[in-house]
């Protein structure tokens, strides 16, 4: 593992956050029981809003951005993992309170590492990235919550984004018809490849909404929140249930109860975060068996991490398709 190794650093001083491309040693990482040199690492939302410096998502300074990474074990005194082992993480506070994964090196907890599916190598591991597990995330809810392809649609919101780009590939493996909303027609054929059955303009759920809609689907996974989770509750089937995992348009949410006291339908909160070990191995298990590495290459792009920050700037903008990874070596 190289020492010293690239790193991003943000420091704040006066209110005011400083990103800067720093040299680091191991020395200066924090506490933790397995060492892993990281080879891949990606940007998702919160990493760009992280870069950008427009959300209070770092909790203590200075940090390392980057709510993920993959890599090889270099060092460890934690009994589950040895040298040479490939790893991911994703979330337990990284980039938050704990450095993230853009540097080339990180220390961390043993507790939150997974043991990489030997059906990805680490580069298609940050392909899937936090987005894409978060979207698997939200399809065992939905199965939790007995939403299956017989019942009718499934609609995915974002659909051209890292979790939209996901979900509806796997979905539409499981033999659902999915339906993508966007605000990018451009991408329709690139929707249609992943699976998706109709493709909806975002404008359709932008709007005002009504307390209950036409019924249109049975479940949906959605990344916007606001107007757009309103409008896709409204119009969910009786017995239906809605994932959500993602604010991009707004943390409000302009309801009413009617969906769920009239037609039943369940609203099912997803967080990637603090998810508990069995369910972050029942994500990643079912991922290995229900994720076309295909369709997961038709998505990804991959960049040096010297491009890191103009790719942050990139996805809050919403100027990102489906997924980019980051070749940290």
């Amino acid at each position: 593992m190289k020492s010293p190794f690239k790193a991003i650093l943000i420091t704040k001083q006066d209110n005011a956050q400083k990103v800067e491309d720093v040299e680091l040693t191991t020395a200066d990482l924090m506490d933790g029981d397995v060492t892993v040199a990281v080879t891949h690492s990606t940007v998702n939302y919160k990493d760009g809003l992280v870069l950008g410096g427009r959300s209070p998502v770092v909790r203590r300074f200075p940090m390392i951005p980057g709510i993920d990474f993959a890599g090889v074990v270099a060092d460890s005194s934690n009994p589950n993992f040895k040298p040479g082992d490939a790893v991911v993480l994703n979330g337990f506070g990284l980039s938050e309170t704990h450095y993230g994964g853009y540097a080339q090196a990180a220390r961390v907890k043993g507790d939150w590492l997974v043991k990489l599916p030997s059906a990805f190598t680490p580069a298609q591991a940050m392909a899937i990235g936090t987005a894409g597990y978060t979207a698997m995330l939200a399809v065992l809810a939905l199965e939790d919550a007995h939403v299956t392809p017989d019942k009718g649609a499934v609609v995915v919101t974002g659909a051209a984004g890292g979790v939209g780009s996901v979900a509806v590939a796997v979905l539409a493996k499981l033999g659902f018809r999915v339906v993508a909303s966007t605000g990018r027609p451009e991408e329709e054929a690139y929707l249609k490849s992943l699976g998706a059955a109709e493709i909806i303009a975002r404008a359709e759920l932008a709007a005002d909404p009504k307390p209950l809609a036409k019924e249109r689907w049975i479940g949906a996974v959605d990344s916007v929140g606001s107007r757009t989770l309103a409008n896709v509750l409204a119009s969910t089937s009786y017995g239906g249930a809605v994932a959500a995992c993602g604010l991009a348009g707004g943390m409000d949410l302009p309801t009413s109860v009617a969906p769920f006291i009239l037609r039943g339908v369940s609203l099912l909160g997803i967080d990637s975060v603090q998810m508990p070990m069995p369910r972050r191995l029942q994500a990643w298990e079912r991922l290995a068996r229900d994720l076309d590495v295909s369709k997961l290459a038709s998505m990804t792009r991959t960049i040096p991490f010297a491009e890191v920050r103009r790719a942050g700037q990139d996805i809050v903008a919403g100027r990102i398709r489906g997924r980019v990874v980051l070749d940290m070596r």
